[in-house]
């Protein structure tokens, strides 16, 4: 590769000197030229030595995004064999998840596979100019008849790019149901929510369903189950498909209850419930607010509490007030939850790290002045990888806690 190279500063601890894959604007001795945005550029230490080649955008706070440590063409033919390298690495199946920005070496790149349509955002320059390229990719690679540009998120401001939402035919794509782990979805993968589902707690929804039909039966008696911030409802439909909760069972009002406080994400449960013939109750509600409300000391309580809020800490410095918040909702949990109950608490905050989320539990049990033992150590799924040198590839962790 010829051309101009981003150099280091000296003095300064880049990350990327420790093989983090990003460079920041205050760690370069100075910015190229914006010819170069969106192009591949090398990059430099203070002493000449490669730091290998990647992506460069002097709009973006992180300046360059490295795509190898050699000098690589990032041209049709490397794409291909990037996502086919990615999709290798993932178990066959028709829902999973593709590609996973850099983890997958295609920083910027996320895509999602339901069926016969890949749901793909881009959130860089380098690769948003090369767009028909990576969407050809990843219809090569798993046979998909149509690819979704949900290329509206707000990070793309960052890179200079607008916001937008297309599909790759011109045509748009209604509104259907999906089948994800047995169960069916009504999804809106061009309108709805981010790719359309959160995949990433699919062997989540699995294990907790598991665990609950097994208490059941130790305890030989309905179970009362509770979802807070549902979404869609699908921890609580794995849940009540586990207990033999058809709809064409005796009824137990209120023993499985999903709650959020998005109105359309309520109606889609609802909807989804009585497609699966799954008998569930859900409410639109403010979380905080429902636990917080003076009549939960007077109600039985809870055998099983799922906790997978949204991100509270978007941004470093909101951890503090986020942890608070973490704290708070498991707390208000345990003092509903049942002797030996399951407590499963989840967060997607990459800023959080494991030690902050076991602080807030340990806290939390303090505070319910209730013993409170591990059962299991949640993660986020093979086919969300972790880069072992980028954090910020790891966002999703939990515990499954037994409470006494």
């Amino acid at each position: 590769m010829t051309g101009p190279a981003l150099k280091l500063k000296a003095n300064v601890k880049a990350r990327v000197l420790m093989g983090h894959p990003w460079v920041f604007g205050n760690e370069a001795e100075a910015l190229l030229p914006a010819e170069f945005d969106g192009e591949v550029v090398e990059c430099r230490d203070r002493t000449g030595r490669l730091l290998g080649s990647g992506i460069y955008n002097s709009r973006s706070q992180i300046v360059w995004r490295r795509l190898a440590r050699e000098p690589v063409v990032l041209d049709r033919p490397w794409i291909e064999r990037a996502v086919q390298a990615a999709v290798a690495r993932r178990s066959p199946g028709p829902v999973r998840r593709l590609v996973w920005s850099e983890a997958d070496g295609l920083p910027g790149v996320v895509a999602d596979q339901y069926g016969d349509v890949v749901v793909l955002q881009i959130q860089t320059l380098a690769m948003e100019k090369r767009a028909a390229d990576v969407a050809d990719a990843l219809v090569a690679a798993v046979g998909a008849q149509e690819v979704i540009f949900r290329n509206d998120a707000p990070i793309r401001r960052l890179e200079g790019l607008p916001q937008e939402i297309h599909t790759r035919s011109g045509n748009p794509w209604p509104a259907r149901w999906v089948a994800i782990d047995g169960l069916e979805y009504w999804l809106d993968l061009q309108g709805g929510q981010k790719t359309g589902f959160y995949l990433d707690q699919r062997d989540q929804h699995a294990a907790i369903a598991a665990r609950a039909a097994a208490l059941a039966s130790a305890a030989g008696r309905p179970l009362r189950v509770l979802d807070l911030f549902c979404n869609q409802g699908p921890f609580l439909l794995h849940c009540a498909r586990a207990l033999g909760r058809g709809t064409g069972a005796p009824s137990v009002p209120g023993h499985l209850l999903g709650i959020d406080s998005a109105e359309d994400a309520v109606a889609a449960a609802r909807r989804n419930a009585e497609r699966n013939r799954l008998g569930c109750d859900f409410l639109a509600a403010n979380v905080f607010d429902w636990l917080n409300a003076p009549e939960r000391k007077n109600e039985p309580a809870w055998d099983v509490i799922i906790l997978d809020p949204p991100p509270f800490a978007r941004k470093r410095g909101s951890l503090e007030g986020a942890l608070r918040g973490y704290k708070d909702i498991n707390l208000r949990a345990l003092q509903i939850l049942a002797p030996g109950g399951l407590l499963a608490t989840y967060t997607c905050s990459h800023h959080m790290q494991d030690a902050d989320l076991r602080g807030v539990i340990a806290a939390a049990s303090a505070d319910a002045r209730r013993r409170v033992r591990i059962a299991a150590w949640c993660h986020q799924p093979a086919d969300h990888p972790v880069l072992a040198t980028m954090p910020e590839t790891e966002y999703l962790r939990g515990y499954l806690l037994q409470a006494e």
